[in-house]
């Protein structure tokens, strides 16, 4: 079996942006499982898109309230169609990013994971650490930070396997 993935973060809503675009609504619909990196900002956000996604994989970031980071969480992990995936807002600088995550996330570590999505920085990022853990930022669909536009990523787990990972852009 194939599981369709959406990875998202820093969304920001509704201050950076009063809506999710439609483009990024009918990804959600096509998703067997989303996944959101942190910073949602409203609790009312976080409500939506558990009402409108078959899974919904979340964390808190910086940007969220208590009552966000109450139901959150600083990290999540799941194993989807054989892959272990684990998601954090914040993983620290670019410069040493991978040695840090094969630290915490790879194979050494007490739990560690295949895929690793993260936001914070707004910048899509896609990236494999020496010990073999895949790093994914999938940027932010509403707030596009020196960037051309906004973007998300999808991606499909499948016997065991992260396959079809693409930067989605999200023009407003």
């Amino acid at each position: 079996m194939t599981t369709r993935l959406l990875l998202l973060s820093d969304t920001h809503l509704p201050k950076r942006a009063k809506a999710l675009q439609e483009q990024v609504w009918r990804l959600v619909d096509e998703a067997d499982a989303v996944v959101h990196a942190g910073d949602w900002v409203a609790e009312s956000f976080l409500d939506e898109l558990e009402s409108r996604a078959r899974r919904l994989i979340g964390v808190a970031g910086n940007n969220d309230g208590p009552a966000l980071w109450a139901r959150l969480g600083g990290e999540a992990r799941v194993e989807l169609d054989g892959v272990r995936i684990a998601v954090v807002h914040e993983t620290g600088a670019a410069a040493g990013r991978e040695r840090r995550c094969d630290e915490r996330f790879g194979p050494g570590s007490a739990e560690p994971c295949d895929v690793l999505v993260f936001g914070h920085s707004h910048i899509p990022w896609d990236s494999v650490t020496p010990g073999g853990v895949r790093l994914l930022n999938p940027g932010s669909p509403t707030d596009r930070r020196r960037q051309p536009v906004g973007t998300v990523m999808t991606a499909t787990a499948d016997d065991g396997q992260l396959r079809d990972v693409r930067l989605v852009e999200t023009p407003r």
